[in-house]
């Protein structure tokens, strides 16, 4: 997902609320700035760390599934608990929440900079991710408490697209370190920019909470981190010890019964994280199934690209990195456009048509899959990617916020954000069953089976919009 802003993230902010009013326009200033920072290590952490995962694992050894709990380690806590850290921040502070969270992604950043082994970096990873669901809602918390309706919008702007742009940097960034320093880089370049983000919101933020009050659901969140895990545990194992083995098959069975047991939670619980009565409305089932497939397909296939550009290509890192940039760049230049397209022909309409052009980009990146030259082999397939995502993205936020009543959006945005990123984990851990190994060939053959699984999940996803999408009203 690291080239993607925010999912629903103006109705996070709009459900903060304009708690504190009156803010001086300085402090705002300086909310905003610290908040786009805070927020952007994870988006350069993300983009820059999934472009360097090849060259961390030649340099660390491990096998491909080493390289997946890279990813998946950070992932997993940040797809978990990044509803709680969203209830925490309104039950106890959103800027010490928002503090918290950039104090805990920092000291993990500076461990993954010093692990001197796999395990170590991958539990470093762990922390990232934990730190990340702290700041990453608090941070669009802030801007929601900071700012009144007038500016919230044009601040929620600037925070997505800084977002953007900072994901379409990480590649460049981390592929130019790895080349000059170090993979190391990567993670240190962080501590700077979370010094200057903690002075800014530590300077120009007021404390503020939410108005509900009760417990944080940290018993749903506990149930939900352990079934997510032993999952993709399980998935992540599986293709090396097949479905019979029993401890693939022990984690699957008690991840699956740690999920329901989320469920049940969620049912009792007095303040839950996720409020089951939405999923009542089609819509919004439909467009969070939606959303799974989307970036699922997404997820699972950029987690690849970068191994078919170094492995099987022999690009250069800082080559795979600028290769990624005409992802980003359309994306941040077509979601502004699709929100006007989606008032004039309707959110169902480009629902359907996004994802189907987001499989057209796949089917084009399985078909030239041999070919290593970036203008006739990568450049097509990723340019009507980003025709496609960006067709999609913006609909998508409009169409969450409008199946659910107003007072639910704070937690539709939410929910879907998390779905996203869950969808993500799984992707990345689901692909060892198309690659099956790290060396070259392997991630050829591997590359366009994962493409062409990719390209039928986004149509599968078109298609559920198309069924499940209706007109944007409320209720």
């Amino acid at each position: 997902m690291s080239h993607l802003t925010e999912p629903c993230a103006r109705g996070s902010a709009r459900a903060a609320g304009a708690v504190v009013s009156q803010t001086p326009k300085r402090a705002q200033r300086r909310v905003l700035a610290g908040t786009v920072l805070g927020s952007s290590l994870a988006f350069i952490d993300s983009s820059a760390v999934n472009l360097t995962l090849p060259v961390i694992q030649q340099r660390l050894g491990g096998d491909l599934a080493s390289a997946q709990w890279i990813m998946n380690a950070y992932s997993l806590m940040l797809s978990a608990l990044v509803l709680s850290g969203g209830a925490a921040a309104d039950r106890y502070g959103r800027k010490r929440v928002f503090i918290v969270g950039v104090a805990v992604f920092t000291a993990a950043s500076l461990a993954c900079a010093l692990a001197p082994s796999l395990p170590v970096l991958i539990a470093a990873r762990a922390v990232q991710g934990i730190g990340a669901a702290l700041m990453t809602p608090a941070s669009l918390a802030l801007l929601g408490a900071t700012f009144e309706e007038k500016g919230r919008g044009q601040a929620v702007g600037i925070w997505a697209g800084a977002g953007g742009l900072m994901s379409a940097l990480g590649p460049v960034l981390g592929g130019w370190l790895t080349d000059t320093v170090s993979w190391r880089a990567v993670f240190v370049i962080n501590l700077p920019i979370a010094a200057v983000a903690v002075w800014l919101v530590a300077a120009g933020a007021r404390e503020s909470r939410g108005t509900r009050s009760g417990p944080v659901d940290w018993a749903g969140a506990a149930a939900v981190t352990a079934g997510l895990a032993l999952i993709t545990w399980g998935l992540t194992d599986a293709p090396r010890k097949g479905f019979a083995d029993p401890l693939v098959i022990a984690a699957l069975v008690l991840g699956l019964a740690g999920l329901a047991a989320f469920v049940l939670i969620e049912r009792r619980a007095e303040n839950p994280m996720t409020p089951l009565k939405l999923f009542r409305s089609v819509s919004f089932s439909g467009l969070n199934g939606l959303t799974l497939l989307l970036y699922a397909a997404f997820g699972g296939a950029l987690f690849l690209l970068p191994f078919q550009l170094i492995r099987a290509h022999h690009y250069p890192p800082a080559a795979a990195g600028a290769a990624l940039l005409p992802l980003s760049v359309g994306l941040a230049v077509l979601s502004p456009l699709a929100g006007r397209l989606a008032s004039r022909f309707g959110a169902r309409a480009l629902l359907t048509a996004g994802p189907t052009l987001v499989g057209v980009g796949f089917a084009l990146l399985a078909w030239r899959a041999g070919d290593g030259g970036y203008w006739s082999g990568v450049f097509p397939g990723l340019a009507v990617l980003a025709l496609g995502m960006g067709v999609a993205v913006a609909p998508l936020t409009d169409a969450v916020l409008g199946a659910v009543p107003g007072e639910f959006e704070g937690a539709a945005s939410g929910i879907n954000n998390a779905t996203a990123r869950v969808a993500g984990l799984l992707a990345v851990a689901l692909v060892g069953f198309v690659l099956g190994a790290a060396d070259p060939p392997a991630v050829a053959a591997g590359y366009r089976v994962a493409m062409i699984v990719a390209a039928v999940g986004s149509v599968a996803a078109g298609l559920v919009g198309w069924l499940t999408v209706r007109p944007l009203a409320k209720g």
